[in-house]
């Protein structure tokens, strides 16, 4: 976990990015640097749009799943790794 960690910190240094929260399969943050209710909006969200997306991938080809999500808004980017557990990081531009 240490590991983990220190890529958070790593990532959380870069003065674009706003944040990281970690989810789990359910979209529940296990650790977030924004405040809960932040966090737990975030979580139901990106799981109900990673469902779809992971959907639409398997249509597509069966044997393949949903690695990455990259979300780009005016001002804001959001990054969805890893299929089980989700990487979340609001960045600036």
């Amino acid at each position: 976990m240490d590991g983990v960690e220190e890529t958070l910190k790593r990532i959380e240094s870069n003065a674009s990015v706003a944040g990281t929260i970690v989810l789990n399969s359910e979209g529940v943050p296990i650790r977030s640097s924004f405040d809960s209710g932040t966090s737990s909006r975030y979580g139901r969200e990106v799981s109900e749009i990673t469902a779809l997306a992971r959907s639409a991938v398997r249509d597509l080809d069966p044997q393949n799943d949903l690695q990455l999500l990259c979300i780009r808004f005016n001002k804001r980017e959001i990054i969805i790794g890893s299929p089980y557990d989700s990487i979340l990081n609001p960045c600036n531009y």
